[in-house]
């Protein structure tokens, strides 16, 4: 590695040795003033961001010292756990056992996910709880915004690794799918949370006194997502491999 300045066509992958080796992507960003190392939870991959003016010698070096917080983070993270027939998947905060099914969708009845045998558990799996999720989230969202006297934009769903929801300033929403694996209050106060971005786009004092009178117990709500959301990122919903022959 050189010390000259990272540069912004290429990109770096460095590896610290040991057992077992780490790969740790060094990423580039022209936001970036200080560098910031990001170990996610929900697939072990590390992240070192830097500065443009940074080099790699430096960043490095600056890798080097946290290696023993790195390894900590990767040790800790929960198991990545294939969703499939078999298993169990919470919704609602409540574990559900995933059982064989007929026809082509996965269905929730009765407290149990049914899914037809075969490559797509998961994906249809996956698909089942996000329209479950649109179902809540649309409801939560409306409540709060009106709750405010405030209109609201789109609601979409994604899977972010880093966040479970944001606001755009046109007053859009985005949420993680995957709240509908949380408590139901849980869900609720993401939402309450995004919604009071709709009257304070920022995380200022009046920002949370806003979210208070959404949810005033959003705190014990927000610390749980803190505590567990990392185990409902672990969870993969990923096309089945074909057997090998």
């Amino acid at each position: 590695m050189t010390g000259d300045p990272v540069s912004k066509s290429r990109s770096l992958t460095h590896v610290l040795p040991g057992d077992p080796p780490v790969e740790v992507a060094l990423r580039r960003s022209a936001r970036a003033t200080r560098y910031s190392l990001r170990v996610s939870r929900a697939d072990g991959r590390v992240s070192l961001s830097l500065p443009l003016w940074a080099s790699e010698a430096e960043a490095l070096q600056f890798l080097r010292a946290r290696e023993d917080w790195v390894r900590h983070h990767l040790a800790t993270a929960p198991v990545p756990a294939q969703v499939r027939i078999g298993a169990e998947v919470p919704v609602c905060g409540v574990p559900r056992p995933v059982v064989a099914g007929a026809g082509r969708a996965a269905r929730f009845a009765d407290g149990v996910i049914s899914v037809p045998p075969g490559p797509r558990e998961g994906p249809r799996i996956k698909a089942l709880l996000t329209a479950l999720a649109r179902e809540r989230l649309t409801r939560s969202v409306a409540a709060h915004a009106a709750a405010l006297g405030r209109g609201h934009g789109q609601i979409t769903l994604r899977d972010p690794k880093s966040r479970w929801g944001s606001c755009s300033s046109r007053g859009d929403l985005m949420f993680s799918w995957r709240l509908i694996m949380a408590p139901p209050a849980v869900l609720d106060y993401v939402a309450a949370h995004e919604v009071a971005h709709l009257v304070e786009m920022n995380h200022s004092d009046a920002f949370w006194r806003v979210c208070a009178r959404l949810r005033p117990d959003f705190r014990e709500h927000r610390d749980w997502l803190r505590r567990h959301g990392a185990e409902l990122q672990a969870l993969r919903f990923d096309l089945a491999e074909a057997d090998p022959c």
